[in-house]
């Protein structure tokens, strides 16, 4: 057995030592911000008593959905579409597998960040002809700077926390010895994603002649936690 030698790296002690006692402590914090985007979702239908009416005239509302959505500019950040499919309808009774209509549905999703324009654009989808629209669902961009105020804030009252309790010792913080994410090695994330407000989905008949009022939106407010394990190092307190 060999001896280790002075110079040799030593391990770490994970309590401190009396000469350099640590204090671990963990600090949180919680936002509530304002919303940067909504999302919907509209779900276009059509039906045919053969599949190629039931698919022009999905095509159809289907632009005009579309044509609705591109109208409002810059309003509309984010358009996308989603699944699509036309499936036969077969009829209850009667031998043999004999269709009775055909039902076709696209969907699109769109994320606006013009919180004015939203309650008139999702009125006048919901007014139209076999539309569904589901939403909205509130939520901040992944790079918000909600996020990173939650973090620094988090890590100031970490820092605040570990000096009470050495001041309580009569004594002062030397060093930081580490500062983690909780979950950072594998627990799960410490951001969980901020819960956005839904508006009951909607689906209505055909559109009327006069363009219906503007649904009143309020936008929800989003919760945003952040929090963080941190370990200091302190002067030696006198007992």
């Amino acid at each position: 057995m060999t001896t280790p030698s002075p110079d040799a790296p030593q391990p770490a002690v994970p309590y401190g030592t009396p000469d350099a006692p640590r204090i671990a402590v963990r600090g949180e914090a919680r936002l509530e911000v304002d919303p940067e985007i909504a999302r919907i979702g509209v779900t276009v239908a059509s039906r045919g008593r053969d599949r190629r009416a039931a698919l022009d005239d999905l095509t159809q509302r289907n632009a005009t959905v579309l044509d609705l959505f591109k109208s409002y500019g810059d309003a509309v950040e984010h358009l996308e579409t989603g699944a699509f499919s036309i499936s036969p309808e077969l009829k209850e009774k009667g031998r043999g597998e004999r269709v009775h209509a055909y039902h076709g549905r696209v969907h699109i999703t769109a994320e606006l960040t013009d919180f004015t324009a939203l309650g008139e654009l999702t009125t006048r989808l919901a007014d139209l002809d076999l539309t569904r629209v589901d939403g909205p669902w509130w939520a901040l961009r992944p790079d918000s700077p909600a996020h990173r105020q939650a973090r620094q804030q988090a890590v100031r009252e970490a820092v605040q926390r570990a000096r009470e309790y050495a001041e309580a010792l009569g004594t002062s913080l030397a060093a930081l010895v580490e500062l983690a994410d909780v979950g950072a090695e594998g627990a799960p994330p410490p951001y969980p994603q901020a819960p956005g407000g839904r508006m009951r989905s909607m689906a209505y008949g055909a559109a009327t002649e006069d363009t219906p009022a503007a649904l009143d939106l309020e936008p929800q407010r989003q919760r945003v936690n952040a929090t963080v394990n941190a370990r200091f190092t302190m002067q030696p307190p006198r007992l």
